[in-house]
């Protein structure tokens, strides 16, 4: 059983649209989710209910599509452990660490990161696989440093008995420990 889970939140194509650094994101995260696949890791996506959107627009954009195998739950709050059977999952696959890419930086990769934590779980942060959509000029944060403070905050947050790495994607190892 691996001890390791690859989550995917939120990269559906109507929330997309206006994502910081978007095209970059999705490589990293195809590759990843490739990467998982071949360790034997489980994927889960997490895809927010949309209302008013339609149904196409919904979807997990076709570049980090779900695979045969993969697992999609349907969530109604950032934090992807909410009334979606997340939790349980992991731990009918014995899981105890879980690898966070995603969108949107601030709230659902945020609540998730940090649900996974106060849920008992070791956290590896992707720090170029999540993302979040763009300012309008003169904003106080650019995309990029919502991006970069999350990354600096995971870096120095702790968490009792638990073990958070924030580190890029080329660092992360399925099915090993991550590279130095």
């Amino acid at each position: 059983m691996p001890e390791t889970a690859l989550l995917i939140i939120d990269m559906q194509t109507a929330l997309l649209s206006d994502a910081y650094d978007v095209e970059a994101c999705l490589r990293t995260v195809a590759e990843l989710g490739e990467q998982a696949r071949s360790a034997g890791v489980p994927v889960i996506y997490l895809r927010q209910r949309l209302h008013d959107v339609p149904a196409g627009l919904i979807d997990v954009h076709p570049a980090v599509a779900p695979q045969l195998g993969d697992v999609v739950l349907d969530k109604d709050s950032a934090d992807s452990f909410l009334n979606t059977g997340l939790g349980d999952l992991l731990d009918e696959q014995s899981v105890c660490r879980v690898i966070v890419t995603g969108f949107a930086t601030e709230y659902c990769v945020d609540s998730t990161s940090r649900g996974a934590l106060s849920r008992g779980y070791d956290l590896v942060l992707v720090s170029d696989g999540h993302t979040t959509p763009e300012r309008p000029p003169g904003a106080a944060l650019s995309a990029a440093q919502v991006i970069a403070h999350h990354n600096t905050t995971f870096s120095a947050i702790q968490y009792a008995e638990r073990s958070i790495t924030v580190t890029p994607a080329a660092r992360v190892r399925f099915g090993a420990a991550l590279a130095s």
